[in-house]
């Protein structure tokens, strides 16, 4: 028979057990709720902003004078005179002696010309007075009939026609006396001379090039589908020239003037020509702009009206996608009415202050929730307050 300590004893320790289970279980804490997930999609928004617009066609080019003239000598001679202007990159004035060829063969023939065409006069004062002379006798004929020869008109003929001879020689002569100085014929910039004093050049010998300073042209190549942007096809548009000179950004203003009315074989592009007036300066004190200079052309347009520019890749398949007041993707159908460069030109389809999505989306689907980065920001400054908050609760 058991003892009354064998009995107490095991309902002791399990007691001491039973209690020991409970108050663990009392010390271990509840497992902590994990915190929702939010899986919304972050995107970068740009507000649309509509502004009225000008067209405008860029092209480029260089500087070439109007006209571009050859000097060449129109007679035989040695050069007995240069002007101090007539050398490479010197301005000249319009009627400005270049060069002198000499001229002493040239005065002679002059005398010569003047010699004889005194002496064609002289005869043909003669013969005039011998024709009167056999008139008078053939009138106190009375029963012959005179002929044109008896009458010396046929002779008179000849001394008219040696007189219109002789003033021609004059003519040649004086021209070439005339010729042996050379003339700028317009205000020049000295492009290239190809003689030097003692020279002998014959006719036909390449004296120089000069290029007129007056005014200035620009070929300016263009694509067909840009001519459309333009008023009247470019013609009398303004257009703004860029280039760099001396490390310096700089700018002139000319009119377009003229369409060359082809389109180029090789490269398919039709050409406008551009013309700048007084392009060194020299009459109005503005920057020269230099001959050969290659310049960036900007030609004013037509206006385009009220409309926004943005970057060409969001715009797939004519539509945008936008992000609506509701924070959902929503896609608007778009009119495109210029593309240039990685920008397009809409004028229909957004409006103002619409939020444009210009970040990629894996999966898009519209009528789908989105977030923007400020959003989640604010709730993240929210959660945060609200933990602070309980912590401060659980210490006190």
């Amino acid at each position: 028979m058991a003892t009354k300590k064998q009995i107490i004893l095991p309902i002791v320790v399990l007691s001491l057990g039973i209690g020991g289970f409970f108050a663990i279980s009392a010390l271990k804490q509840p497992p902590q709720e994990k915190e929702a997930i939010d899986n919304t999609p972050l995107v970068a928004v740009k507000q649309v902003e509509f502004n009225p617009m000008t067209f405008t066609v860029s092209s480029y080019g260089v500087v070439n004078a109007k006209y571009e003239t050859e000097l060449v000598s129109q007679v035989n001679g040695e050069i007995i005179y240069l002007s101090e202007s007539f050398v490479r990159g010197g301005f000249v004035k319009k009627g400005d002696i270049l060069a002198k060829i000499d001229l002493s063969d040239y005065d002679a023939d002059l005398i010569d010309a003047e010699a004889n065409l005194a002496s064609a006069r002289a005869t043909l004062v003669q013969e005039k007075a011998y024709g009167k002379v056999a008139e008078e006798e053939w009138k106190r004929i009375k029963d012959g009939v005179p002929s044109e020869l008896s009458l010396r008109k046929p002779q008179l003929a000849q001394e008219i026609a040696k007189l219109k001879s002789t003033e021609a020689g004059l003519k040649r002569a004086l021209r070439n006396v005339e010729r042996t100085v050379i003339k700028a014929p317009y205000d020049a910039l000295i492009e290239s001379r190809t003689i030097g004093l003692g020279s002998y050049v014959s006719m036909g010998t390449p004296l120089g090039k000069v290029l007129s300073t007056h005014k200035a042209e620009i070929r300016l190549p263009l694509a067909d589908k840009d001519i459309q942007y333009l008023i009247n096809k470019g013609k009398h548009a303004q257009v703004t020239l860029v280039a760099d000179l001396g490390g310096k950004q700089q700018e002139w203003t000319g009119i377009i003037v003229r369409s060359e009315g082809v389109i180029d074989k090789l490269s398919r592009m039709t050409y406008l020509v551009a013309e700048v007036i007084d392009p060194y300066g020299l009459a109005s004190k503005k920057s020269e702009l230099r001959f050969g200079t290659y310049v960036t052309a900007n030609i004013a347009g037509t206006q385009a009206g009220n409309v926004t520019v943005l970057p060409r890749h969001l715009v797939v398949n004519g539509q945008i996608a936008v992000l609506n007041d509701d924070k959902k993707l929503t896609y608007k159908t778009v009119n495109i009415i210029r593309q240039f460069g990685a920008e397009v030109v809409i004028s229909e389809g957004l409006e103002q202050g619409m939020n444009v999505i210009t970040s990629a989306l894996d999966y898009p689907v519209e009528g789908m929730q989105l977030a923007l980065p400020e959003d989640k920001l604010q709730q993240d400054d929210g959660s945060e307050e609200s933990k602070t908050k309980l912590a401060m609760e659980e210490k006190e």
